[in-house]
């Protein structure tokens, strides 16, 4: 082709990567790869193959762990645990460098065999992915420099089990490694069955690198490996990515181990474009929300929601523009869509098309590859929200479209799904944009963006899209807890005795607090309540299943509670405390009744203080400005989590309930709790504060009954948002499995005791919201 003939045509011509590096490490290895454990690859087994996606080609032969195999990584990492802990921070950063620089240096290899194993386009992997996987080694080796200093109350957790999907392998590898390492932790990781080879380009990094034996260590196979890791004893925490079915599982499976947990899930994104955008930017950005990398991400603008006067206008110039993308071979860096990761992952997206007729369907003409797993643009309007393809996971170059009129409808739209990874709102009005950000459930949304990440910016979802966050201060966390020893908690169970009557037996019918208003339980029970003589001090109800749905229902229509002012919530919580300190004596006096001892009158004490805390935090839990490498912001912002249904303390019970209570309502959520079992009375005495406390009729529910009878329905419960439980009772287990139907956030004790009479604030207020982050580029 002639410079004058290019011109006249202004076609694409070809610009092939070469492939020769990549195929050349592969053969140095022989083309086959056994794990990496200790610190060397084991001998490899010819047990299943990773195959070039877009030509079918062979690259590899990999080996299918056994569980022999996965205890021997699992040991190593214990073994190599204590040692890399005790390196300290600084001592770990520098072996966090190492692998950034490595990472700089090997980045055209590392981008060729992604591409060459995924099936993604080069630029992708070269311009997005590979930067990106060395910025969260650098910015994690600062982190480990840092802790010493900025975290002194918090240890490595141990061992970590860490699952990766097939759509970002070497981008998942590190949002993962990168902070358990920082923190002190080692690693046992498998890498999706589909794509293995960037995890073992990066464990003979590691070997190059000089990295201790152990604290890496990488298993291939498929879901069956998963489960092995997941079911194992000795790893202490399990960070998985990928589907939501899987997620469910994991959950399942581990509750009541003990392990920490944090869930990345899938999505359905909507992408909302409001009638004053740029339209020509939106449509740009549209393209690369749900055409990169194929469409295989789990934050993919996948829910087009489109104003409806500008609707037709907008579709009309998307698919002028859907026509204009180029698919072909991956490792042509003028090609903008290359193949989907796997034949399996190809007959998913177009099975669930054929079987889903409804809407509008439009496929550009296109030249499609002639072999490979390729999938075509696609553009379904006309659909409903309930359609199936609006609400389910396509995970492929699939986007829907519906139209709406006014911006409340917009939030409705956006918020009608199961899922809340991300969101996009386009717009150049900036305070509507900023108005709509904090309504959608949606662990991150970009303003006038698409796909913009960081390793310093928190990244996770909400709802079925997973709990957790990576990335930032926040997803440090989760690879830390408190420094010390954990005790054991004795189960605490009601006093027994004769029953004999008491002075107050018969002047005190308390009930449960719902909505506001003190009722009767639907079950029609009570129960004495004995002191340690087993006099009668009183009746309780016993709450039931029915009863926590109605206390739900009084909390959801306390939702004002959460957008009310932390202002005004923090002269909420100074009033209770207040109204506490007027009645502290009678309270302190049945603490000791029903405790036995002298220690109510300091419990009380410390409540008044623990209240008085609390409201001091309401306005001062800030978020923080992330110091992401673009001109804009990415704001971190502390959101309430919702509804949190919450089991309180057995052995404190004034303290302890207020310790749980009052975090939460600081932060705006609304909660739903079942008091002390052995105690309960002193619940049913503190809401007679709350009535003349000014609290909104709803924001505090309290329930009294067996902890064991209620974990089950109050963890199942789909309008609960979080379950807490301090309880005596063994029922971490129950809550956990229980709370797999919506993957509600959990926080248990698994049978450890905690210190009441400290406050433990940041711990708290961090599990009483959720961090949202807000993307906002600025400038012409």
């Amino acid at each position: 082709m002639t410079v004058k003939e290019i011109f006249e045509s202004m076609d694409y011509g070809t610009a092939p990567e070469s492939p020769a590096e990549a195929l050349a490490w592969l053969v140095d290895q022989g083309d086959r790869f056994g794990h990496f454990i200790d610190g060397a690859f084991t001998d490899p087994r010819n047990d299943f193959e990773s195959r070039n996606p877009a030509t079918g080609e062979i690259l590899a032969t990999l080996t299918q762990a056994t569980l022999p195999e996965v205890d021997a990584a699992v040991a190593a990492a214990r073994k190599a645990q204590s040692k890399w802990q005790k390196l300290g921070g600084a001592g770990r950063a520098r072996y966090l460098y190492a692998l950034a620089r490595q990472l700089q240096k090997h980045g055209r290899l590392v981008a060729v065999l992604e591409t060459l194993d995924n099936g993604k386009p080069i630029r992708e992997a070269r311009d997005v992915d590979i930067p990106l996987v060395q910025r969260h080694f650098y910015y994690h080796a600062g982190m480990a420099q840092l802790m010493d200093d900025e975290m002194p109350d918090r240890e490595a957790l141990g061992v970590c089990g860490q699952i990766i999907p097939w759509n970002f392998p070497i981008l998942m590898l590190a949002w993962k490694v990168a902070p358990a390492l920082a923190m002190g932790n080692t690693v046992v990781l498998k890498p999706a069955e589909y794509t293995s080879l960037t995890a073992l380009l990066f464990a003979d990094i590691c070997r190059q690198i000089g990295l201790p034996k152990g604290v890496v260590n990488i298993v291939t196979g498929d879901g069956a490996v998963g489960e092995m890791i997941t079911a194992h004893e000795r790893i202490d925490k399990i960070a998985f990515t990928g589907s939501t079915a899987v997620g469910r599982a994991i959950r399942t499976a581990t509750a009541g181990s003990g392990k920490a947990l944090t869930l990345e899930l899938g999505g359905k994104s909507p992408y909302i474009v409001f009638d004053d955008a740029d339209i020509d930017s939106a449509v740009e950005g549209l393209v690369d929300a749900i055409f990169f990398n194929q469409g295989q991400v789990c934050c993919a603008g996948s829910r087009l929601l489109i104003h409806e006067g500008i609707a037709d206008r907008f579709h009309e110039k998307l698919r002028a523009r859907m026509g204009k993308l180029r698919l072909g071979n991956p490792l042509d860096k003028s090609i903008d869509m290359g193949a989907l990761a796997d034949p399996v992952q190809l007959k998913t997206v177009q099975g669930m098309i054929a079987d889903n007729p409804a809407g509008t369907h439009f496929t550009p003409p296109c030249d499609m590859p002639a072999t490979g797993c390729f999938y075509p643009p696609t553009l379904i309007t006309d659909l409903a929200p309930a359609d199936r393809l609006m609400q389910e996971e396509i995970f492929g170059p699939v986007l829907v479209s519906a139209t709406f009129r006014t911006p409340a409808e917009a939030v409705e739209m956006a918020n009608n799904t199961r899922y809340g990874l991300a969101a996009t709102i386009w717009s150049e009005n900036i305070n509507l944009a900023l108005d709509i950000a904090p309504k959608l459930a949606a662990g991150v949304v970009w303003i006038n963006g698409s796909n913009m990440f960081d390793a310093a910016a928190g990244f996770g979802g909400v709802r079925e899209s997973g709990f957790g966050r990576e990335g930032g201060w926040a997803g440090l966390t989760a690879y830390t807890r408190p420094k010390g020893r954990r005790k054991a908690l004795k189960p605490q169970r009601p006093h027994g005795g004769d029953a004999t009557t008491g002075d107050a037996a018969l002047d005190r019918t308390p009930k449960l607090y719902i909505g506001g208003k003190q009722t009767r339980p639907d079950s029609g029970y009570s129960r004495a309540v004995l002191d340690k003589s087993g006099a009668i001090l009183g009746h309780v109800p016993v709450a039931s299943r029915k009863d926590i749905r109605n206390a739900v229902e009084a909390a959801q229509s306390a939702a004002g509670w959460g957008e009310s002012s932390a202002h005004l919530r923090a002269q909420i919580l100074y009033y209770i405390g207040e109204n506490l300190s007027a009645r502290a004596d009678e309270l302190a006096a049945r603490i000791d009744a029903l405790m036995g001892g002298k220690s109510g009158k300091a419990e009380v004490e410390a409540s008044i203080d623990r209240l008085f805390t609390y409201a001091a935090w309401a306005d001062k839990y800030e978020g923080r400005i992330n110091g992401v490498p673009m001109r804009g912001a990415a704001l971190a912002m502390h959101e309430p989590v919702g509804i949190i249904g919450a089991f309180c303390p057995d052995e404190a019970p004034l303290l302890g309930l207020i310790s749980v209570m009052a975090p939460a309502l600081a932060m705006g959520n609304r909660v739903v709790l079942v008091a002390s079992e052995p105690a309960p009375l002193l619940a049913t005495d503190f809401y007679q504060i709350l009535d003349t406390s000014d609290v909104p009729a709803g924001a505090v529910n309290i329930l009294t009954g067996s902890h064991l009878d209620l974990a089950a329905p109050m963890a199942a419960h789909m309008n609960i948002d979080a379950v807490w439980s301090f309880s005596s009772s063994d029922i971490s287990g129950e809550i956990e499995r229980a709370s797999a139907s919506n993957l509600k956030r959990t926080w248990v004790n698994n049978g450890h005791a905690r210190d009441w009479t400290h406050a433990d604030s940041n711990s708290f207020l961090a599990a009483a919201t959720e961090v949202k982050t807000v993307w906002i580029p600025y400038g012409e």
